[in-house]
């Protein structure tokens, strides 16, 4: 049986892993859903409970994260509305059109995300960006970057509820070279949206899917708990460490789920 004692030993220390690296780094799918397929869980299914358990995340790494969230909440409103969406979105695809051709083009999205994040940060950038775009029509510019910032995060909430895998490292990604804000507040602001992302994906898949909820305990009470210190990390570690981390995170998940769909 699925649900016995040995499952719950194993689930809640990954998801304790697991949650520190979601909230830290956007990569739980490294832990999370690997334990939930050594224990036995079919592929699909394994992937719903996973969401469904990664809604605790959201909620101890959103608890820890206060500080950072507490002059930014109207940049939260504005992304919300569109990670939420892209849930709905994405996890309909996934009840109708399971993952599988997908997972072919998911380890080049990863590792572009990756390298992205090596990609000087957008302060850094300021004065090279200002420049550019006195040479060019800065209302144009300006419209563009604001459509492509919106799709592109209505796209990680669709990416998310469909399939999931390193989609706060492409959060992590964008926003990276969009947001004002340093690394501790745009990766608070990551973890609340793709925590709601999670959450609407899960009530869509409780009705629509199967979700393996004895299982969710563990793994979700370790995923609270490793969402809780994530944030406690971040404050302490200088962002090039962590970008460089979840980098080099992101790169070997690329790796390893290319060899996978190959």
């Amino acid at each position: 049986m699925l649900e016995n004692l040995n499952s719950w030993l194993i689930l809640f220390p990954a998801g304790i892993l697991a949650g520190i690296l979601s909230s830290v780094t956007g990569l739980a799918s490294l832990v999370s859903y690997p334990a939930l397929l050594v224990i036995g869980v079919p592929p699909v299914f394994a992937n719903v409970t996973n969401t469904a358990a990664l809604v605790l995340t959201g909620l101890g790494s959103s608890t820890s994260s206060q500080k950072e969230l507490k002059n930014h909440k109207k940049e939260l409103l504005k992304i919300l509305p569109l990670t939420i969406i892209g849930s709905i979105f994405g996890s309909f695809i996934l009840l109708i059109e399971p993952a599988t051709s997908f997972t072919h083009i998911v380890p080049f999205f990863i590792l572009f995300a990756g390298l992205l994040l090596l990609f000087p940060a957008n302060k850094e950038r300021k004065e090279i960006e200002n420049q550019t775009l006195k040479k060019v029509n800065g209302k144009n510019s300006v419209i563009l970057k604001k459509i492509a910032y919106v799709i592109a995060v209505f796209l990680v909430g669709a990416y998310g509820g469909y399939f999931g895998a390193a989609a706060g490292v492409i959060m992590l990604a964008i926003f990276s070279i969009t947001s004002k804000s340093g690394f501790p507040v745009y990766n608070a602001l990551k973890n609340v949206s793709l925590g709601f992302s999670n959450l609407v994906a899960t009530i869509i898949y409780a009705f629509r899917s199967h979700i393996y909820w004895l299982l969710v305990i563990p793994l979700g009470a370790g995923l609270f708990l490793g969402g809780y210190i994530g944030p406690k990390i971040v404050r302490m570690l200088p962002e090039k460490i962590i970008k460089a981390a979840v980098a080099l995170g992101a790169i070997i998940l690329a790796a390893s789920l290319f060899i996978q769909a190959y």
